[in-house]
């Protein structure tokens, strides 16, 4: 299994990568066809997040879905403590689902498995507080600011391209839990058309298609 550690805009010293490795170790016992895991690091410069300033994202992927967990904390260990948490939590789900295909358990929908889980909000930051936030925010001890240019009001800070095969609605239920995400665009198996599955308010979940 690769790990791949990156800092979007700190640069991250070598103590810190073995220090992920050593925890990323257990993760190989839920799926042992794991390929690489990346985990990126991001320091918002806002210092009214100081409390959470630090986030930690990891993506794993391997011959089945991708899974993926973040975090935010004051720094950058605690952050990869709280993301690995989430990790571990959705990588035994996965494995779960796994074996329920193997025909060792009676399957469960995907409103079950998910209904014990709290409704967290997305923790991307705003445009205009990157834009407006001050260059001289500390990172941490070890670690480095990357000073970027950003000489416009907002920015794109990330495109993502995945696979297109059809699947039930369902399925990208699941594949959306494995992201931690509140969205999945996925095309669907039934109607043959674009479709997003989306959280609502609670635990429900909507179904949005583009019509012919």
């Amino acid at each position: 299994m690769d790990i791949v550690v990156k800092g979007r805009n700190v640069e991250v010293p070598d103590h810190y990568r073995q220090h992920v490795a050593d925890k990323l170790q257990k993760v190989e016992r839920y799926d042992h066809k794991l390929i690489r895991v990346d985990v990126e690091l991001f320091h918002e410069r806002n210092p009214r997040q100081s409390d959470h300033c630090q986030r930690v994202e990891i993506t794993c992927y391997s011959r089945g879905p991708v899974i993926r967990a973040e975090a935010c904390a004051a720094d950058f260990y605690s952050a990869l403590d709280v993301a690995i948490g989430k990790l571990d939590s959705r990588l035994s789900r996965a494995a779960d689902r796994r074996r329920v295909h193997r025909g060792r358990h009676a399957p469960v929908s995907v409103a079950a498995a998910t209904a014990s889980l709290a409704f967290t909000p997305p923790e991307d930051l705003g445009a205009s507080a990157l834009a407006t936030a001050p260059r001289s925010a500390t990172v941490g001890e070890g670690f480095d600011l990357i000073e970027e240019a950003d000489n416009q009001p907002w920015h794109i800070v990330r495109e993502k391209e995945h696979p297109g095969e059809p699947m039930t609605v369902d399925d990208a239920l699941f594949h959306m839990e494995l992201l931690g995400h509140d969205f999945y665009l996925f095309n669907d198996k039934e109607s043959g058309r674009p479709s997003v599955v989306y959280r609502r308010r609670a635990y429900d979940y909507g179904v949005m298609s583009l019509g012919a």
